[in-house]
Order: structure tokens, then sequence, then C-alpha cells
């Protein structure tokens, strides 16, 4: 077993490139008990291995790295981004078509929020889209009920801070309704555009409602470069290789050169 870690690569970071999880998950893993190495069941991610070990994950070979893909998903309501809910519920992966590859989420979104969800199979370039560093813009369609204050709106672009956490920068615009119609009391659903690069857990249904507002609808329509564009519910799309090599170009440029190829 290579311990030199000048020789090899974070056995975390092997499982997370193969596909088969991220690499926080891949910790967890090992934590458990689940991973085993040339023979023995390691307990700490803080080994450093080559291709001559031998890596079993729940008693299976870990399997080999295949070319990087990138799946964009419209994630219907309903469906949480787990591999496994502990309290059953239909997950993401549950309902995911049969000709896909094991997949990791690029993010997550709740249970009752629906759009754009990106996939792929290198949990590695999973982790670099999710890194603060990367700060792709995700853009939401929110459709409240309650009366909306355009000039609160408009202050969320200096952060607010809601129950102790501080929300950075969101650009929120009322829609306007088509010309010639009019709202027909205060307080009827309205639909706001939302820009976020943070990201932070249930951000968006938190300030809404410290804006004393209700979600009724939470759509992501945007990661990045990506778009949900007229993708039906339940859809996948992939994303073609040159085009995810130049969206993400700093991950492919950092890894380039590496035995295992990506695509």
């Amino acid at each position: 077993m290579n311990e030199d870690k000048h020789k090899g690569e974070w056995i975390a970071k092997v499982m997370a490139r193969a596909g088969l999880c991220s690499r926080r998950d891949a910790q967890k893993w090992i934590a458990a008990g689940r991973v085993m190495v040339n023979g023995k069941v390691i307990d700490s991610p803080a080994l450093s291995i080559t291709e001559h070990d031998k890596v079993f994950v729940d008693g299976k070979v870990l399997p080999e790295k295949q070319g990087t893909r990138l799946f964009l998903y419209h994630k219907p309501p309903g469906l949480v981004t787990t591999h496994k809910d502990e309290q059953s519920r239909s997950t993401v992966f549950d309902n995911l078509p049969g000709y896909l590859p094991r997949v990791v989420s690029i993010g997550r979104l709740d249970l009752n929020t629906e759009g754009l969800l990106l996939l792929t199979n290198d949990g590695e370039l999973a982790r670099f889209l999710e890194l603060p560093s990367t700060a792709w813009t995700r853009k939401y369609r929110v459709r409240v009920h309650g009366k909306v204050n355009e000039k609160r709106l408009e202050s969320l672009k200096n952060g607010i801070t809601v129950e102790g956490v501080r929300y950075k920068s969101i650009d929120a615009k009322l829609e306007k309704l088509p010309e010639g119609e009019k709202r027909v009391r205060a307080g009827a659903n309205s639909w706001i555009s939302i820009s976020i690069r943070e990201g932070k857990n249930r951000e968006i249904r938190r300030v809404m409602e410290a804006l004393g507002l209700t979600i009724t609808r939470l759509i992501r329509t945007d990661y990045g470069p990506f778009s949900l564009g007229k993708m039906t519910r339940g859809s996948v799309q992939e994303v073609k290789t040159k085009v995810m090599k130049h969206q993400a170009a700093k991950f492919f440029d950092k890894n380039k050169g590496k035995k295992d190829k990506r695509g």
C-alpha cells in the first residue's frame, strides 16, 4: 500500500473521480468501514493510493474511471436530492432513466424546488463546480403570495441577515405583468426573478419569508452557463463534451495530463 502522497492520490479523490460518490461521501463511507484496500478495511481517508492498489467498496471492485460526462436534469418537485433517504421518500436518483451511468448531483435542490439540476459521473467535477471560488450564478423564478415591496427587493443587493445568518448580494426583480393585465387585489401571486451566487441552504425561502412573502412555487432556471430552456419535468439532456470542457475550462486545465483522461 502506497502512503506517499507524492506518488499517488488520496483515496477519497479517486473514489469521487470514479463516479461512485462525492469526495465528502467517500470520506463517510471510509469511516463506516465500507472500503477495503489490498485486503484490509480502512477507516481513514488519509491514504494515498496508486493504480497498483486494489480497492473494493461494499465488496465490489472500484470501477475504472470513465470519461467525464455532464447532464442537465429537470427535477420535478417532490423528490429529494440524495441517493438514499432516511424517511424513504422518493429520490432524484430513483427516478433517473436507466441508461445513465452512476451520477452525483452538483449542488442540491430541496424537496419542493423544481428545475435545473446538474448531474455528472465525476465527483471531482461536482466538487469543483460547487466551490465558492467557481461562483457560478444560479437563477430562479419564484412565485410568491403577499404584497411585494420592490424597494425591499432592490435592497437585497446589499445582502441581508435573517435569524443571525448573513446572506450576500441577491439580485431580485419583480416580473412585470403582460400589458393589459392588472393585479385584481393586493397580495395576489407574483413572480420574482432571483439570481444568487452563494446558494446557502434554503436561502431563497428564508429571505422571502423575511420579506413577508410566502413561496408557492420555486423553479431553478439556470446554473452558470446552462439553462433549463424548454426541458420537460423529469427529462435529461447530456452536455456535449466540447461545451462541457469549454464551460469548465479551469477544471480540465487543472487536470490536464492526468493518466485517467476525461472523455
